[in-house]
């Protein structure tokens, strides 16, 4: 369903820049890298999520032949990043703490040392759930934290006069309802290879890294030594969806602390139960929510607490409540909002970022609500979100106007080509006891790149090569989105050549200015803007070399240097030609070629920074984000009813994405969007006890398989809104966001059970409550 809009290079699927090495098995990750000499490298970590060390012994562990450093949290002065994690640890805050790393010449000798090192701990009280954490008394994590209240994540929303609003309610509906913990569970575990290069003197990493830049200041910072003392690398990534921004800073401080010790290359590869115990999970939630409303559907008041669970270190709850205070009450106008969302700390593995940042919780609890409220007025659930939604001109939570909005129509042409009503109307009066089907719905929006949460500033350097080819390179990673492949898209409309003609190496810290996180959907919406504007630089530069040099063939025509002007002159399909005339070209190869030999440049560099946003942090009201993406998503499913098993047989999916950079791209960011949201949905769930991890591989934590996988429809709408690169909108979170939630509502729709506990899985849909 994409419209009509007039573009050379973008608009189309072209074949990613690194598929061919992807599918074929030539690319070289971080694990698979090898260097003479090189050690390899392992932690130790704890049994307890709660502890502190007694003493630590090692000497037998560094008396074994082949280990060449053991190194305990006695023996290194720097135990705690820049960030609040501890590279090692003697006061144990969660069962992935580390109190020791070893360096050896194989793999088995790590296991060895590790399995010597003698460690004797003090288990102290811990705090693992959220209403734990608040109970007034309770241990704390953190010290400086009281009451295990992570204050720098507190985010109020402010809205107009929220009890003036539930006193003219007719209707007040009060619920409650939790998310869990899950894991990211990305193909490559976490991967460094570190050594300090013979001629520079620089510490050189090659890491799975989703952020480069960020890690390049876990290893500056562990070492003690200038930025620029660090060169990172960032190698082939095998997944990420959040996971990879923090914790590889981790993995490449310690192996770069150990290569430096050694003088020798060490390489630290996780397994995967290494990973599943230290990289971060999504943060569960603790949703209550109070929404009041006339008899006509209208919602007039809103009040919510937002609670989310950030285990024992920040890492990144102060951004992603941003963000969930923002999306607060759903994509509705309502007048009066109060909300309040916060995090605390707990003795559990902890919360980070995830693909969808708070959203995915959020919509689950907001779109179950909805449907409540409208069974509570007897009022269908697809009309009291028409006449609530979001619409031209509509007031956000933070009282902006939107704009550009096509959220109703989304939402109204993919419940008539679903058949949403009549197939949910007909599954209301099921009466078998073994199996029946259920459809349920819902609709999402979401902020556009990073808003009021960070600076959506970005960076990119294109060359222009004497034999027409491009080279670009920017501060922003590709992560297996297919950045590259839309980045250098961009890069060719906007200069005007061909994308075949454009390479884009990975992230090197040494040839390009750190341009931020590549987070938040924010890569082709704002941090191509740069991209953009670069190539729109670079084209001006060669049309001007192209009059100094007089390449264009004037002679016998009409036209003279003498009065051409650079606006005279296009570049596009890698020809230069006449506006008036267009039979007069050259090719752009033979400029360079010409221009390369006269000193011209042929090279540009261009910063990006969006627009201010001015938001009060003491309301939550003002301009939060520089334009939203609208989605709905359509869940159909089938229960047993005997074990409680959910097949999630159909997903439709609609979204507005702008202006689609690359159509193949989108709809392989949807369709992988939609099987994360149907593992969130229905079989997820990492369930620490008592702090403790028992899940550690795909074994014991059930993910969605090719055999899992629902026939899956995908409908890309595009808008008419400038605000993104080209009119690009954020797809990859907004893809995964509401699709457990319409789960969620196709399960009610099936059994009449409301599960207001994700996931719906076995024990939640057939008994109505966890187990153990």
């Amino acid at each position: 369903m994409a419209g009509k809009k007039n573009f050379c290079e973008i608009h189309q699927s072209k074949p990613r820049i690194d598929g061919v090495e992807k599918v074929s098995g030539k690319a070289v990750y971080a694990g698979d890298m090898y260097m003479e000499n090189m050690l390899y490298a392992g932690v130790l970590r704890s049994p307890y999520s709660s502890a502190k060390v007694v003493s630590i012994k090692a000497d037998k562990a560094r008396q074994i032949e082949g280990v060449e450093a053991v190194v305990t949290c006695n023996d290194i002065k720097k135990t705690k990043s820049w960030a609040g994690y501890m590279y090692l640890t003697n006061h144990i805050r969660y069962e992935g703490d580390c109190v020791a790393m070893v360096a050896a010449k194989s793999k088995m000798l790590v296991d060895e040392a590790l399995e010597a090192i003698e460690v004797e701990y003090e288990e102290l009280p811990g705090v693992y759930t959220i209403d734990d954490a608040l109970i007034e008394g309770a241990p704390l994590v953190h010290e400086e934290y009281k009451n295990n209240i992570f204050t720098d994540s507190y985010y109020p929303i402010r809205k107009g006069d929220v009890e003036k609003g539930f006193a003219e309610a007719d209707v007040i509906l009060e619920r409650e309802y939790r998310t869990q913990y899950i894991e990211h569970s990305y193909i490559e575990p976490e991967a460094a290879l570190a050594f300090q290069d013979p001629n520079s003197g620089l510490m050189t990493v090659y890491a799975s890294a989703q952020n480069p830049f960020f890690t390049r200041r876990y290893i500056a910072d562990i070492l003690g030594i200038p930025l620029n003392k660090v060169r990172l690398v960032q190698a082939i990534l095998g997944g990420s969806f959040g996971g990879k921004e923090e914790g590889v800073g981790l993995v490449s401080a310690r192996a770069a602390y150990l290569s430096w010790i050694t003088k020798k290359p060490v390489k630290l590869v996780f397994s995967r139960e290494d990973s599943f115990l230290e990289s971060s999970k999504r943060h569960p939630f603790r949703l209550r929510y109070k929404i009041g409303a006339k008899k006509n559907g209208k919602i007039v008041a809103f009040e919510g607490e937002q609670v989310d669970n950030c285990g024992a270190y920040n890492n990144q709850t102060q951004f992603m409540n941003s963000r969930a205070s923002i999306h607060s009450s759903g994509p509705y106008e309502i007048e009066h909002i109060k909300t309040d969302t916060y995090g605390v700390f707990t003795n559990n593995i902890h919360s980070g970022a995830m693909r969808g940042y708070s959203s995915p919780s959020l919509i689950f609890g907001q779109e179950q609500l909805i449907e409540e409220l409208a069974e509570t007025l007897g009022i269908d659930e697809v009309e009291i979100r028409r006449i609530n939604c979001l619409k031209d001109g509509s007031l956000t939570t933070t009282g902006v106007p939107v704009h550009h909005v096509i959220l109703q129509q989304i939402m109204d042409e993919t419940v008539e080509e679903t058949d949403y009503v009549s197939k949910h109307a007909k599954y209301q009066k099921q009466t078998d006891t073994f199996k029946r089907k259920g459809i349920g719905m819902a609709i999402c929006y979401r902020g556009c790149g990073l808003g009021a949460e960070s600076p959506d500033a970005s960076g990119c350097m294109m060359i222009a090569n004497e034999d027409g080819s491009i080279s670009i390179t920017s501060g922003l990673a590709e992560n297996g989105q297919g950045l590259k492949t839309a980045y250098a898209q961009i890069a060719a409309e906007a200069l005007g050549v061909h994308y075949e003609d454009v390479q884009f190496p990975q992230i090197d810290s040494f040839a390009i200015a750190d341009s931020g996180m590549t987070v938040a959907s924010r890569g082709t919406v704002m941090g191509a803007q740069s991209v953009r504007k670069t190539g729109e630089k670079l084209k001006k530069i060669m049309i001007q070399n192209t009059i100094d040099l007089k390449c264009l063939p004037l002679d016998g025509t009409k036209y003279s240097y003498d009065t051409i002007k650079p606006e005279d002159i296009e570049l596009k399909g890698a020809k230069f030609y006449l506006k008036e005339d267009p039979k007069i070209s050259v090719p752009f190869s033979q400029v360079t070629g010409t221009a390369i030999w006269a000193g011209k440049q042929m090279a540009a560099y261009e910063w990006f920074m969006p627009q201010q946003l001015d938001q009060d942090h003491h309301t939550g009201q003002g301009n939060a984000f520089p334009t939203f993406s609208y989605g709905c998503v359509i869940a159909e499913i089938e229960v047993d009813m005997k074990t409680g098993y959910v097949d999630v047989q159909k997903v439709t999916s609609s979204h507005d994405v702008g202006t689609a950079i690359n159509p193949a791209l989108i709809k392989g960011q949807i369709y992988g969007g939609i099987l994360m949201g149907q593992g969130y949905g229905v079989m997820e769930d990492v369930a620490p006890s008592n702090g403790r991890v028992k899940k550690r591989n795909f074994d014991s934590y059930i993910i969605p398989t090719s055999m899992d996988a629902p026939e899956m429809k995908v409908n890309i709408y595009e808008s008419d809104d400038p605000a993104g690169t080209f009119g690009a909108k954020s797809v990859g979170e907004p893809s995964t966001e509401a699709v457990g939630a319409a789960i969620a509502n196709a399960v009610y729709n099936a059994t009449g059970r409301r599960i207001r506990e994700n996931p719906c899985d076995l024990e939640t849909v057939l008994l109505g409550k966890k187990l153990g």
